[in-house]
């Protein structure tokens, strides 16, 4: 069955980028007799409000946008994404990471003057014991080498070399899931067949897709639409009004 989903973050109100990427997905799930979902990614505590998330489902039922599933929080789905994060570090497919900050701001110093691709090194990667003072992060162990292709519907065939991607952070330190972790697992829970968003995105697929490939499913097939701009030329966001 096709199943799409629209999954906005309640850190502002609904624009219409936001809204046109929800339309596409919605129409195509109609179009196909399919089905739409509408999720809610407030996991960023400290933005997400409960009046945008009013304004969410109040504007995309205005719309007529009817969501079939949802709406869900990722909030309160906490013990899912703990349950993975564990799973895969006993499995090694993610480790703990006890570089602090100033080591990191130090690390990209460096990289930036040198001109060298700005990513981290792996330098926790095969660490086995904890460092003291220092809560760590856990980071996902991407593939050292080869290459990811996205046959994206929109933009065709796109190629991402891994050596390009490094070991991005999936649990903050106290706890809390990122958002590239977070949406794998949501979009393989939910059975989504069909991820239609705007191609600010397209450079999170390939770390998602590996990611899927971690978890052991297929991927589902994307679509990245191009962006809407702001009178400036820039992305249109929230802070466009």
């Amino acid at each position: 069955m096709i199943k799409t989903r629209f999954a906005p973050s309640p850190t502002g109100v609904l624009h219409l980028g936001s809204i046109r990427t929800a339309l596409f997905a919605w129409l195509y799930a109609r179009h196909n007799d399919g089905k739409f979902v509408l999720r809610i990614e407030d996991t960023d505590r400290e933005r997400s409000t409960p009046e945008n998330v009013d304004a969410i489902i109040e504007g995309i039922s205005w719309l007529g946008l009817v969501a079939d599933e949802g709406p869900y929080f990722q909030s309160e789905r906490y013990a899912r994404y703990r349950e993975v994060a564990t799973r895969w570090l006993a499995e090694g497919k993610a480790y703990r990471c006890y570089c602090t900050r100033e080591e990191l701001d130090e690390l990209r110093e460096r990289q930036l003057k040198s001109g060298a691709h700005v990513r981290y090194d792996g330098r926790c990667r095969d660490r086995t014991e904890p460092r003291n003072g220092v809560d760590p992060v856990i980071r996902f162990k991407n593939p050292p080498s080869g290459e990811v292709i996205v046959n994206d519907v929109v933009r065709g065939r796109v190629v991402f070399q891994n050596a390009q991607l490094d070991d991005l952070i999936i649990c903050r330190s106290d706890g809390s899931p990122t958002y590239n972790f977070t949406v794998v697992i949501d979009d393989y829970d939910m059975q989504v067949s069909h991820v239609i968003r705007g191609d600010d995105h397209l450079n999170n697929t390939p770390r998602q897709m590996n990611m899927l490939a971690a978890l052991g499913v297929e991927a589902p097939t994307y679509a990245h639409l191009p962006m809407i701009l702001g009178p400036d030329g820039s992305k249109l966001s929230k802070r466009h009004g």
